[in-house]
């Protein structure tokens, strides 16, 4: 069945509904390739007319905006309200507001350390296994997603509690494609291949990489993403998670070596513009700079799907840059591991409209309208990658259906002191020509200071 046509009596009726309301809805109901069938069924099933939910969130401003989009479909499906809110301190509100025993409905979080404490006090309710399996048949890679949104709750038992909805992709890599057209270089398509290439530029006499640390009171913190991303390329997955909870130490010799991977990168001043003794004092939003400039002061640099917001004005994404997935070691069998972030989603305040909005995300609709709009990206796979508002964005989330393995932003799932703190801190003193075991046991001291 064509996804623009509606069948039945119900169908109808809901089409008509929305349409008197199409001035808050960004697509109407029936037009274009999405699955308003979805909403449909959903429609059908769930009848809340007059309930009020209320959900707290991160988003402010744009964010904020496309998130109310994808509420009034909802709404428009169910006859529920939905008020939602948020704060420039969003962290510490959803604390105070769940303490005081005044929480929202449903609240979103992009930080699962903090979720796991909320979760740990009695403050949020479990998904059940249903949602657990939808996860796992649904999202590429679901046992990680399921991994992600599950904690130990008061009772000390594991549970699914959070729903992940919105990521980010970190494992991407940034490059010019006319400084590779003009060079003659291809896309490497493994770690091996990337390694090479580093080696076949600087024989060419250019500069492979473009690597900068600078952030303020945050230097240090791109150092951790490199870190994490060779981690997940050089050890199983299992070893990443024992990593981040301090299961095994930071100066285990796993976590070393990913450390010394880094620094075959950022350490050699054949391969960095400015050369190694830079790197540190290089403001992370002005190091991809040197892919725009001629001659190219670099080839590639790698950095988060966020990174665009500060290449020089006019950059056209596809034509003047364009990004890789930073690639797996083909001889080390780990398939394809995929880091990055995003919000999870969380019942604070049980109510049947509260359920049925987390079972609203379970819908490709409620993915689809915000993935043709902008900053959105999904695991689902019902979700029609054609949708996406631009190319860029499709390609990013092919990477995140094509990923076997995702992990969660290491340092924020560590303790702020380590994650925001000595990690970053030693990656600068690592940069800096410390040693990856002297840096690692530091950095381990500091965590064992905080227990």
């Amino acid at each position: 069945m064509n996804r623009s046509l509606y069948a039945g009596v119900a169908s109808l009726a809901l089409a008509a509904g929305m349409a008197q309301a199409a001035s808050h809805l960004p697509f109407t109901p029936g037009e274009g390739d999405f699955n308003w069938e979805s909403l449909e069924a959903f429609a059908a099933e769930h009848d809340f007319d007059g309930e009020e939910i209320s959900v707290f969130g991160p988003w402010r401003g744009d964010d904020q905006q496309l998130f109310e989009t994808i509420i009034a479909y909802f709404e428009e499906a169910t006859g529920a309200t939905i008020s939602y809110a948020s704060s420039e301190s969003y962290e510490q509100q959803i604390v105070i507001d769940t303490e005081a025993g005044s929480p929202p409905n449903v609240a979103v979080l992009p930080q699962p350390g903090l979720i796991a404490n909320l979760v740990s006090k009695g403050f949020v309710e479990p998904l059940g296994e249903e949602t657990e399996t939808w996860l796992r048949e649904n999202y590429s890679a679901g046992d990680s997603w399921v991994s992600l949104g599950s904690f130990l709750g008061p009772d000390g038992e594991e549970r699914l509690y959070a729903f992940p909805y919105k990521i980010d992709v970190k494992s991407l890599v940034w490059y010019s494609p006319d400084n590779f057209d003009d060079a003659g270089y291809d896309i490497p398509q493994t770690m091996e291949e990337l390694k090479a290439l580093n080696d076949q530029i600087v024989a060419d006499g250019g500069t492979p990489w473009c690597i900068g640390l600078g952030s303020g009171g945050a230097t240090g913190w791109p150092a951790t993403d490199w870190v994490e991303d060779l981690l997940l390329r050089t050890q199983p997955p299992e070893v990443y998670d024992q990593w981040v909870a301090n299961e095994i130490p930071f100066d285990d010799p796993r976590i070393v070596a990913a450390i010394d991977e880094f620094g075959e990168f950022a350490r050699n001043d054949d391969y960095v513009a400015g050369g190694a003794g830079a790197v540190a004092s290089i403001d992370f939003r002005d190091s991809p700079d040197g892919l725009f400039s001629s001659p190219p002061q670099c080839y590639m640099h790698k950095q988060a799907s966020f990174i665009p917001t500060f290449f020089p004005e006019g950059t056209e994404l596809g034509l003047d840059a364009d990004f890789f997935y930073f690639p797996a070691y083909a001889e080390k069998d780990l398939g394809k591991p995929v880091l990055g972030a995003g919000t999870l989603a969380f019942i604070t305040k049980d109510s049947p409209g509260a359920r049925a909005f987390l079972e609203f995300l379970k819908t490709p609709i409620a993915h689809e309208l915000w993935m043709a709009q902008s900053g959105f990206l999904t695991p689902y796979g019902a979700a029609n990658v054609e949708l996406y508002g631009n190319d860029a964005l499709k390609k990013q989330g092919e990477i995140l259906l094509g990923a076997t393995t995702f992990r969660f932003d290491g340092s924020d799932l560590m303790p702020a002191g380590v994650g925001a703190g000595s990690f970053w801190t030693g990656m600068v003193d690592y940069t800096g020509g410390k040693s990856a075991a002297d840096v690692a046991a530091a950095i381990q001291k500091s965590w064992d200071g905080l227990k």
